[in-house]
């Protein structure tokens, strides 16, 4: 079966390692938070001005001050650094973040991404993302596999207004984890119960399969 917003969140964080410093988008990304695991100390900024960002608050914790860049209350963990968004970028820009995990509305075989605009679609601008491109040492995108139409969001090119050219590393959807490389997607793994067939019919752009695909580990 396809993963829930929270099943992909959790296969995200095992990609975490101890000592990284790691951007969470809105959205999916987000929730990775929450699913760090306790043997590894991570630093997770959020480019509104937060290193260290904790767990989604319980309702005792919860402080309307302390937000993310999805303007979500969050907490801090022990160690963190609030700063301002001018500061935050400098970090970004800097090189000195170690992988942003972001949503996307496409992707292709390149390794481009679309993921602020959708034509005549009301938008509030691209916020931080054209930079967490340019600037992270690495780039995951969490996303479903297709849109609710059925049409796959893994393509040969991007049709939508592009965030970042040639700069995707690992994508991992609701059925599958896949690496972008030599114009092509390489399945990595499937979700639990998910066949390969499935994948293939729901990716548009070039796949390459290999002879043994494993299922995600989750727990």
């Amino acid at each position: 079966m396809a993963l829930s917003r929270d099943q992909i969140a959790m296969r995200v964080a095992k990609e975490f390692k101890d000592g990284d410093y790691v951007n969470l988008g809105i959205g999916i990304p987000t929730l990775a938070a929450n699913f760090v695991p306790d043997d590894i100390s991570v630093m997770l900024q959020s480019e509104n001005g937060l290193l260290g960002m904790g767990p989604y608050p319980n309702e005792e914790e919860v402080d309307a001050d302390m937000i993310n860049a999805g303007k979500e209350t969050v907490t801090a963990s022990t160690g963190a650094s609030i700063f301002s968004s001018a500061e935050s970028f400098a970090m970004i820009r800097g090189g000195h973040v170690d992988f942003t995990v972001l949503g996307a509305f496409e992707v292709d075989v390149n390794g481009s991404i679309a993921s602020w605009m959708i034509p005549n679609k009301l938008i509030k601008g691209m916020g931080g993302a054209m930079d967490l491109v340019a600037g992270a040492k690495n780039i995951i995108v969490t996303m479903t596999h297709a849109d609710k139409h059925g049409n796959s969001k893994l393509l040969p090119a991007c049709t939508l207004p592009l965030t970042g050219v040639n700069c995707i590393t690992r994508i991992i959807t609701d059925l599958a984890v896949l690496e972008v490389k030599d114009q092509a997607f390489h399945l990595k793994e499937r979700a639990p119960g998910v066949s390969i067939e499935e994948i293939i019919e729901k990716t548009a752009g070039k796949l390459i399969v290999g002879e043994n695909v494993p299922e995600m580990i989750l727990d």
